[in-house]
């Protein structure tokens, strides 16, 4: 459904922080989690130096909790590099959102509590102050939604959300397939396919990218871009090459 015109595409490199470190969980097991020694400036830096702009931030203590940990490492984040910055975890409200978008945040991401309390989301969407700042994240589990760090699962589909939400003035959906994040077996192509034709919203697809095929099969998918974490973490690729995996780059 989403029109013909040419969608710029990006690479977000990710970062999810949990205890104030860098790490990578198993398909969203807190109890598989990989911490890397990188502080969390100096991986952003490193991201940016090797060609980035776009960085895709999680604050996995806040998504699970409900309360933002780590808004002082965003901050700084934000501060210390000319990233463009996505964040998301822990954001349950209108204050959440604002103290994001304070420290520095250029669009903030909104899954557990946008869709525990739609209304609010939608009226928060169309705010023109908030215009094409916010981001839905759809985590699917076989199709099917995951909250409150994917610890609480749902029956809603996220096929089902991103119709309802077509239309609105979204800056972007990250759909996460829940099965193949860290991983690096693959993204779930198909799925995600399912969602970009089924809304005008622009398409972040996230989850199992572990080479550079699997980025290139991405661009059978209209998107806005794609997020890589642990492929890079584990030097499978470096951004320069991930770049280069789209015709045009990224």
């Amino acid at each position: 459904m989403i029109d013909d015109e040419v969608i710029e595409l990006h690479l977000f490199p990710a970062i999810d922080l949990l205890g104030g470190r860098v790490v990578r969980l198993l398909r969203g097991d807190y109890g598989q989690s990989t911490t890397y020694d990188a502080e969390p400036l100096a991986q952003a830096k490193t991201f940016e130096d090797a060609g980035a702009t776009w960085l895709h931030v999680v604050d996995l203590d806040g998504a699970r909790s409900g309360d933002q940990h780590h808004l002082k490492v965003i901050r700084t984040i934000c501060e210390g590099t000319n990233l463009k910055v996505e964040v998301g975890g822990g954001v349950r409200d209108d204050d959440s959102i604002h103290r994001l978008l304070d420290a520095g945040a250029n669009r903030v991401i909104l899954g557990t509590a946008a869709l525990k309390n739609f209304g609010w989301f939608e009226e928060a969407a169309h705010r023109v102050a908030l215009a094409h700042r916010l981001v839905l994240g759809l985590d699917a589990r076989h199709g099917k939604l995951a909250l409150a760090g994917w610890e609480e699962q749902t029956e809603t589909t996220a096929l089902e959300i991103a119709r309802q939400v077509s239309d609105w003035p979204l800056a972007a959906i990250v759909f996460t397939d829940i099965a193949t994040d860290g991983t690096l077996a693959g993204p779930n192509v198909e799925s995600t396919r399912e969602i970009a034709e089924a809304t005008n919203v622009p398409i972040v697809a996230s989850g199992g990218v572990g080479t550079l095929d699997h980025l290139r099969a991405l661009t059978e998918v209209k998107l806005q871009g794609a997020i890589v974490g642990r492929a890079l973490y584990d030097n499978a690729f470096t951004i320069d090459e991930a770049l280069a995996a789209y015709e045009g780059g990224l």
